[in-house]
């Protein structure tokens, strides 16, 4: 499925639509529309752990949220060998409108998200 990146992902601005394609139900891949070998492997955070914040009011408008809107969020992860010391970025979630394919990134404050990193690796919460 097709979606359009209305906020940047970080260090790719010149992206400007991507595909997900799920893997499983934790892991999905995200592709540049335009250039296949560009990817990320993105992760479902609530299969991992408690994950709340809130989105600010620009990204909001941004992707048109409503209080009825259907949102998945993930976040970029980083995968190693074994796929358990593999990292994941808590701190910059992707959060994806489904109603009208909209996507766009966000960074959270370490000092209002102390409990979230930027490098937490899989094997930290106890899933494998």
């Amino acid at each position: 499925m097709s979606y359009e990146i209305k906020s940047p992902i970080l260090g790719f601005e010149n992206m400007m639509n991507v595909e997900i394609k799920d893997t499983d139900e934790m892991f999905s891949t995200m592709y540049d529309a335009k250039n296949k070998d560009i990817s990320f492997t993105i992760v479902n955070p609530y299969i991992l752990r408690e994950y709340s914040f809130d989105v600010p009011t620009d990204v909001r408008i941004l992707l048109e949220i409503k209080d009825n809107s259907n949102l998945s969020v993930y976040n970029i992860t980083l995968i190693q060998n074994p796929l358990e010391s593999s990292t994941i970025n808590f701190l910059a979630p992707i959060i994806v409108n489904n109603d009208n394919k909209r996507i766009a990134q966000i960074v959270l404050s370490k000092e209002r998200h102390p409990n979230f990193g930027m490098l937490e690796s899989i094997e930290s919460f106890g899933k494998k």
